[in-house]
């Protein structure tokens, strides 16, 4: 793996790593790139801001029943 990503192939990798874990070789990338990028870091700071606050809405939502309907 090319240890210099571009910003293209940051986000996609930082959306992945949401859902799966990240290989060693595509983590020191992500940090390297990070180390001179802004913008990609701001990216990964609001994907992991977002994702936590979709998951503290379904907690305080709390299960909801086929046969229930929201107001």
């Amino acid at each position: 793996m090319k240890m210099m990503l571009p910003c293209k192939e940051v986000t996609h990798l930082v959306s992945q790593g949401l859902d799966r874990r990240l290989g060693f070789g595509e983590r020191v990338a992500l940090r390297v790139h990070f180390a001179i990028c802004g913008g990609c870091r701001n990216f990964d700071r609001q994907m992991k801001l977002l994702r936590e606050a979709v998951r503290q809405l379904g907690e305080a939502d709390g299960p909801r029943g086929a046969g229930s309907q929201s107001t």
